[in-house]
This record gives structure tokens, C-alpha cells and sequence, in this order.
């Protein structure tokens, strides 16, 4: 019999038991200490570390975008531009906003476009800053290309194009070594632009506003913005026609005598105003980190980064006022001036000097150049002859605690004080360690150094009737901002000696030049006075070679310019300041003195004619500066000028920012006056034509058709022209003339 057993399913029945009163106890201590806890937490951050968190907040959500401020624009005295800012583009990217499909692409792009290795950029591409920078000062051209090339493969967002300001130097390397050059970051390195930087470079402006994690610009209504400030406006003393000249006269002494180098400086003596001041070789401002001759570019590759920097600096460094010379015998010019101003002799003393050929200085003979001898000398004849035991004996004479003091009274001992970066100063011995030789050598010029920009302030207090002025470099600063104009004004030092010995001094100059050592740097109708100098390197130093040298001054009885030039280490076995300098300034100031307007001597400048029968009229140019272009060409018209301008934008809307030639300036009438704007800026360079043979009514007309002026004294035909034939020169410019 079979037993049926049912099986029931027990079921388990939970019930909840009550949570123990201790245990509830502990987890309500435990949330009020976290509730503790975060209350203080909050209060730590509120009231302690609230103020630096939101200053944090604030930097990470602030987007700063800098306002470059466009870099003041140098001109030369006549209002020529010879350093100018234009407009250029920085290219940026932030690698996080770059899709990860696009990158390869966005790479291939920018080095291609902007000819950069394409490994590098890829990894800027690909790197987790961020912001990259790409390429820096690029022109608009290529920045064109690159905006085509977004718009066409749809890159909205990751690469930057921000406003810059790229320096430029219109004329390469004229007056380079007076200008300087700035960096890639428009700070100035070298020249007028390295010491005069704060003026020049202004300051930046900026909007800030509020941005999100990716720097995308939130809201515009908080912007703050902070006004940018351009850079001041710079006026040198400097005058783009002479240096000019100079510097053609430079190359050619140094290639002609197979030189080392040379410098020229060109100085007001009464206003201390550097109307030129150039060394060769120059470099080109432009390239300024590549070498400047066939001879550095040969061995270029082959140097180290150090070697390179040191060639560098040699290539940018101005013999003129960065470095020092032995100035040999022009320096007998003050030596002279010391010993009239102290009574020691006076100019024409006849036997007052004995030149046997040399000079026994404490058992030690130093010889004369003229080893036969000059015999009984003046003082005249002693610096005529340029006689170095004349003027030993001389400053035995004077004694070195004087001369010293003299010295310090020319400004010798220091700086001039010109406002332009690394000038030097000069060498000498200690006074108790000048002995009987040293005091010899001293008398004729050698044994120390001073820098040639030192002897030409010297020698400008003798043409300044005594008065010892500051050289000046930049004569007045315009602030584009306050439309403000601020002169720089002439600096007088002292009075060093009495105008009555000065003039004495200058008369022997010019008996140098007309009877002495320097005849070779006489100029036919122009009174010159002048002396020439040879130098020759100390014992062990053979190699750095001779230094040749002439300085002049004209017109003799109230001079108007103060000229040196020194060539250095020139090729030859006898190497002469009087067969290499002085012939080189004569050609230099037969160009020179018709520019600034000095009358020849055997010109009849009382007859000026226009066509033998209209007299012409002379017109002062009027202030353009700021009028609206319309404004400007009829003031012009009305005073009788031609106004020349190249625009298609809105006359009556478009202010005239420059003009050349600048105001003030004595024209003809119908002379032409160049108008620049702000977008049309851009100078033309043109030939001087040949004019010799033409008469003024031809040349005149030649001129015109290239919208250059002219200037004249005399009648007849073209004999001489201030700029020669072929110079390449600015549209504006003023060729002065004489006819016979």
C-alpha cells in the first residue's frame, strides 16, 4: 500500500528588527561631524580663501587679448622716413580646439604656407598647451593664403591671426650704425633705437573680457578696454642727402687704398647737430643677423654660434663713437688752442721751434716724418708742417698737469653725452704716470685714444668761437597721441677757450689747407680749414695698421660744418692722411657745401634768374600734418606748390599723416610736395638725371619729371649738382645747383 506523503513548503517569514540605539547614536554623531565639517570647509573657502579663489576664478574665465602699440616712425631732419612699423599678423593655434581628423591637415597647411619643417609643426599641432605660437610678422600676402585656405576646408576654429607691427628700414643700410635695429619683439637692440626705446615703443593697450573653459568669448558686454599708446615720432639730426654722400665717399676710400674699414662724421659746431655719421662697411638693417661682406660670407657656415655673435658685433659696432683711435696729428689742433689760450707762444713767432729730424726725449730720440728736418718753425709753420718735435717741445712747454686740465675742459675725460647707445670713452694715462716720453707722444697725438666723435666735439668748440656744445642726435620728438611736438634742445658745455684764440686757430687752419700737409683737401671757391693726421699702431700691435685721418672745418671765419674722416689699417707702404683723407674730404665737401646752401667764392650768386628774365620766388613749405587730404592740396595750391599723392580713398575724409619736403623748408615755386596717409605710405625712389651743361629752365623741367625740386644760385649753365648722376633718392627731394 502506498503511502502518499505531501510535502509542504515552508516559508520563512523575515521581520524587521529594531536598529539598536547605540548603533543609531553612532551614525547620526558620524553625519553631524561631516555636516560639521563641510560647514567649516565652507566657511574655510568663503570667508579665508574666498577672496584668492575668485582672483583665480577670475584669471581662468578673463581672456586679456594685447593692443600692440605701432613702434614711433624715425625720420632724418628733412622728414624722411629711415624706420617705420607696418602692419603684420601673428599666427597662433590652440591645439584643443583642433579636431583630431583636422591636424594632420591644419600641419600640412602652416608649413607649407608658411615654409616651416612640417615635424615641428605637427607636433605644436598635436601638443596638449594651450595656446602655440606658429610663425611671428608675417606679411598680409601670405596671411591671405591662409585665411583661403580655413574658408575652404571649413577650419572655424584653433588657429589664431593676431595684429602685429613688423620694423622696416627704407633706405637698408644708410646711417645703420646710427639707426640700430630692433628684435622680434620690437625692442630696439642697437642705435638710436636701443637709446631712445621707451620713447619709441609706447604702450600696449588690451580688452579684457569674461570666457569660457575653451576661451571662447562669453558675453561682450563687460569688455574693458585699455587704450593702446603709440610710440613716439623721432626727428634725427641726421640728413639722408649727406650721409648719403659720405657713404659713397667712404666705399670708395676704402676699395681704392684696399682699407680695413672707415668712419665719417659731419657736425653743426653750433648747435652740436650730426647732420652725418657713417662707418664702412655698413650692414643692412634689414638683415641685420647676416654678414655684410663677401669675405665674412665666405667663412660664414664654417664658424661657431659664439664666433658668429663676436663677427656680429664687430659688423654692428660704429668706429666713430664706439670705439677708440689714436688720433695722430689732428690732433695738434688743440694742442695749439691750449698753448695761444695759455700765452705759451704766439701764432707767427718766427725760429720759435727747432725741428732737426727728431727729438731727444730723456735719452730716448723720436723722429720727425720729415727726417731731414724743418728747421726754425712758428707755430704756424709747426702745424703747416704738421712737425712733431715742434710740438713736443711745445708741451713741454705747457706742462701736463695743464694739458690735463685742458683736456678735461674738451670733454677728452668722458662721454660726449650724445644720446645714442654704446658710446665709449676715451684712454689716457694716469697724470702721475706721464713721464717725459709720454708727455712727447701725448703732444703729436699718440699714445692714447679717444673716439673720433670726441675729437670732432673738440674741434667744433675751436669753429664754435671756444664754446664746447653736446653733439645732438635727435632734435625733436613727436607724441602722435597728444599731437604734442617736444625739441630737444642744444646743450652748451662751457667755454673753453676765448673766441679770440679760436679764431687764431682757425686761421692756421686754413693755412694747413692752403700752403701745408693738407692741400689735398682744398675745395675750389670755399674757404677750408683742415689738418691732417697719421697714427701708427703701438709696438707688438703691427697688424692693426696705420690710421689716416683729416678733419676740416668751413667756412673758415664762421664756420657752418665740422667734417672728420679716418681711414683705417689702408694698403700701401707709406700710408698718409694727407694723400688719403684729405683728398676724400675735398670731395666730400664739394658736394656738401652747395647742399646746405654755402655760397662758392667764384660764383656770382647775386644773379638769379629763372629763363634770363623771371626772377623766381622762394616759398616756404606750409604745415599739411593732420589736414584731410582736400585741406591740404588747396593750402598748397594757394601758396603755389604742387602736391603729389598716389590714393583712391575719400579726399575729403583721409588725413595727410607726412609730407616731404617738411614744412618750413624754402621751395620754388611749383615745387612738389609728397602727401602720405595712413594706408598710403609706401615712398618712391627715383634717379637723379644728369643736369650738367643744362640750363636752369632744362634742369628744372628734368626734375619735375620725376617730382624732384630744385635749388640754384648762379646763372648760365649746370656746373656742379649736390647729388650726382644715377644716386637713387626719394621723391621730394631738393637738388641744389650752381650755374656759370
Amino acid at each position: 500500500m502506498k503511502k502518499n506523503i505531501n510535502f509542504r513548503k515552508k516559508e520563512k517569514k523575515f521581520v524587521d528588527k529594531p536598529i539598536p540605539v547605540k548603533r543609531l547614536r553612532a551614525v547620526m554623531f558620524a553625519i553631524f561631524i561631516l555636516l560639521i565639517l563641510l560647514i567649516i570647509r565652507i566657511f574655510f573657502l568663503q570667508f579665508v580663501e574666498g577672496s584668492t579663489l575668485k582672483e583665480k576664478a577670475n584669471r581662468q574665465q578673463t581672456i586679456n587679448k594685447i593692443i600692440s602699440p605701432k613702434r614711433g616712425t624715425i625720420y632724418d631732419t628733412t622728414g624722411k622716413a629711415l624706420a617705420i612699423s607696418a602692419s603684420v599678423d601673428t599666427v597662433s593655434i590652440n591645439p584643443i580646439k583642433i579636431e583630431e581628423e583636422d591636424k594632420e591637415k591644419v600641419a600640412k597647411a602652416l608649413s607649407d604656407i608658411f615654409e616651416l619643417n612640417y615635424e615641428e609643426t605637427l607636433d605644436k599641432v598635436n601638443s596638449t598647451s594651450s595656446v602655440q605660437t606658429i610663425v611671428k610678422k608675417v606679411e598680409k600676402d601670405k596671411i591671405d593664403i591662409l585665411k583661403s585656405w580655413m574658408e575652404e576646408n571649413e577650419i572655424t576654429a584653433g588657429i589664431n591671426i593676431d595684429e602685429d607691427s613688423k620694423r622696416y628700414y627704407p633706405y637698408d643700410s644708410l646711417a645703420s650704425h646710427v639707426i640700430g635695429f630692433t628684435g622680434t619683439d620690437n625692442q630696439g637692440l642697437y642705435g638710436v633705437e636701443l637709446a631712445w626705446d621707451d620713447i619709441l615703443t609706447g604702450t600696449a593697450g588690451k580688452i579684457v573680457t569674461t570666457g569660457d573653459v575653451n576661451h571662447d568669448e562669453i558675453s561682450k558686454n563687460a569688455n574693458q578696454y585699455v587704450e593702446v599708446e603709440d610710440g613716439s615720432d623721432l626727428y634725427l639730426t641726421i640728413d639722408v642727402n649727406i650721409q648719403s654722400i659720405i657713404e659713397r665717399y667712404l666705399e670708395e676710400a676704402v676699395v681704392e687704398n684696399q682699407a680695413e674699414s672707415a668712419g665719417a662724421i659731419i657736425m653743426n659746431p653750433k648747435n652740436g647737430d650730426i647732420l652725418a655719421m657713417a662707418s664702412y662697411p655698413n650692414y643692412n638693417l634689414n638683415t641685420p643677423f647676416e654678414p655684410n661682406t663677401d669675405a665674412l660670407k665666405t667663412k660664414w657656415d664654417s664658424l661657431s654660434s659664439a664666433e658668429k655673435n663676436i663677427e656680429l658685433g664687430k659688423m654692428w659696432k660704429d668706429k666713430n663713437f664706439s670705439s677708440t683711435y689714436e688720433p695722430g696729428s689732428t690732433f695738434k689742433i688743440l694742442m695749439s688752442s691750449i698753448a695761444l689760450e695759455e700765452n705759451i707762444t704766439k701764432t707767427d713767432i718766427a725760429g720759435d721751434f727747432n725741428c732737426i729730424g727728431y727729438q731727444d726725449v730723456a735719452g730716448t730720440q723720436i723722429h720727425c716724418w720729415k727726417t731731414s728736418s724743418h728747421g726754425y718753425e712758428s707755430l704756424r709753420d709747426a702745424l703747416s708742417n704738421s712737425c712733431n718735435p715742434a710740438f713736443m717741445q711745445l708741451g713741454a712747454r705747457i706742462g701736463k698737469e695743464t694739458l690735463y686740465r685742458y683736456f678735461e675742459a674738451f670733454g677728452l675725460f668722458e662721454k660726449t653725452g650724445i644720446a645714442i647707445s654704446g658710446e665709449s670713452s676715451s684712454a689716457f694715462h694716469d697724470l702721475e704716470d706721464v713721464g717725459p716720453v709720454e708727455l712727447a707722444t701725448i703732444s703729436f697725438g699718440q699714445r692714447f685714444e679717444i673716439t673720433p666723435l670726441q675729437l670732432i666735439t673738440a674741434v667744433s668748440s675751436v669753429a664754435n668761437d671756444g664754446i664746447l656744445v653736446t653733439p645732438r642726435i635727435v632734435k625733436q620728438i613727436n607724441n602722435p597721441n597728444t599731437q604734442t611736438t617736444e625739441k630737444v634742445e642744444t646743450k652748451e658745455v662751457r667755454q673753453v677757450i676765448s673766441k679770440e684764440t679760436a679764431a687764431k686757430v682757425r686761421n692756421m687752419m686754413e693755412t694747413v689747407v692752403s700752403e701745408g700737409t693738407g692741400k689735398y683737401g682744398a675745395v675750389s671757391g670755399y674757404s677750408i680749414g683742415g689738418k691732417t693726421g697719421t697714427s701708427e699702431p703701438v709696438s707688438g700691435k703691427k697688424e692693426q695698421g696705420n690710421i689716416v685721418s683729416f678733419v676740416a672745418i668751413s667756412p673758415v671765419e664762421n664756420p657752418e660744418i665740422v667734417a672728420l674722416i679716418a681711414v683705417y689699417n689702408p694698403g700701401g707702404s707709406n700710408p698718409e692722411g694727407s694723400k688719403i683723407a684729405a683728398p676724400t674730404m675735398s670731395k666730400i665737401l664739394s658736394e656738401v657745401l652747395p647742399y646746405i646752401g654755402m655760397t662758392s667764392d667764384t660764383v656770382n650768386s647775386n644773379v638769379l634768374t629763372l629763363n634770363n628774365s623771371i626772377t623766381p620766388s622762394y616759398i616756404s613749405i606750409p604745415n599739411v600734418i593732420n589736414k584731410t587730404v582736400t585741406e591740404a592740396e588747396k593750402m598748397l595750391s594757394d601758396a603755389g606748390l604742387k602736391s603729389v599723392i598716389s590714393t583712391s580713398e575719400d579726399k575729403n575724409a583721409t588725413i595727410v599723416k607726412e609730407q616731404y619736403p617738411t614744412a618750413g623748408t624754402e621751395v620754388l615755386n611749383n615745387s612738389s610736395v609728397l602727401l602720405y596717409t595712413e594706408q598710403n605710405n609706401i615712398r618712391t625712389s627715383v634717379t637723379i638725371p644728369d643736369l650738367i651743361g643744362l640750363n636752369l629752365s632744362s634742369a628744372r623741367s628734368k626734375l619735375n619729371e620725376k617730382n624732384l625740386n630744385i635749388t640754384y644760385e648762379g646763372s648760365g649753365s649746370v656746373t656742379s649738382q649736390s647729388i650726382e648722376k644715377d644716386t637713387t633718392v626719394e621723391e621730394g627731394t631738393i637738388i641744389h645747383v650752381v650755374l656759370e
